[in-house]
């Protein structure tokens, strides 16, 4: 099926408009990676995605992740990002489905993601390796304890467990998500402030989850290199329109 003149023309329309943040920051769009939330649509939208030559798609929910990854078998080239919060008893499932996590941010977790079985590698189990997982360390930007993430006075300690304790786990970066009530740009820059805490503990801990449909361009300004982007390219969510 051919997908949609739409989706095509939106995911051209966020591209040129990432380079040109890019650009105006001073930095090379081709460092960026855009990532694609499918949150509510179907699996089909996931297969169009890698039709126009979508690499990474990101999930918010373990069920509809899991779902969506066994409805689409023989995808390839797609990287799944799981974007929402893990309760720990679903950190098996979540590792099973994912190619990164982006919400650790309790040492708790990372233990429990450490401890789940790990994807394997190779063509049969002899001589297979286990793949590390990449995650990123979810950081709290509001003054909300409730809010999903670590304090960012608590990111370089969450690093420092995770990088003697989790072995099977790999520190990419930071991540957090803009409140709504504060400008981006000054919330971006409490994330960069965090995300080099984090590299003093792990020095090749150099991503930044950052930047969603309405804010990207402040997240790229402020060192964003990864993008989690979804209605501005996916259109409106199924039943939310």
């Amino acid at each position: 099926m051919t997908p949609d003149p739409a989706l095509r023309e939106r995911l051209a329309d966020v591209d040129a408009r990432i380079t040109d943040a890019a650009r105006a920051a001073g930095r090379d769009p081709a460092a960026l990676t855009r990532i694609v939330v499918t949150k509510f649509h179907p699996a089909r939208l996931v297969a169009d995605l890698a039709a126009l030559g979508v690499t990474d798609v990101g999930e918010n929910r373990q069920q509809e992740l899991t779902g969506k990854r066994a409805e689409l078998p023989n995808l390839e080239g797609v990287r799944w990002h799981f974007i929402g919060q893990v309760q720990t008893k679903k950190a098996r499932a979540v590792r099973a489905a994912s190619d990164c996590v982006h919400s650790v941010d309790r040492e708790r977790l990372a233990d429990a993601l450490h401890g789940a079985p790990p994807v394997r590698t190779g063509v049969d189990d002899v001589g297979a390796q286990a793949t590390p997982l990449d995650v990123f360390l979810q950081v709290n930007l509001t003054d909300d304890p409730a809010r999903g993430g670590v304090p960012p006075a608590g990111a370089e300690a969450l690093a420092a467990h995770v990088a003697a304790h989790c072995s099977s786990l790999r520190v990419r970066g930071v991540m957090a998500v803009a409140p709504l009530a504060q400008a981006p740009a000054a919330a971006f820059e409490r994330l960069r402030l965090a995300a080099d805490a984090v590299r003093r503990v792990v020095p090749d801990a150099v991503w930044m989850s950052a930047g969603m449909s309405g804010d990207f361009v402040e997240a790229i300004a402020a060192g964003a290199t990864h993008l989690r982007i979804g209605t501005a390219i996916t259109g409106p969510r199924p039943g939310r329109r």
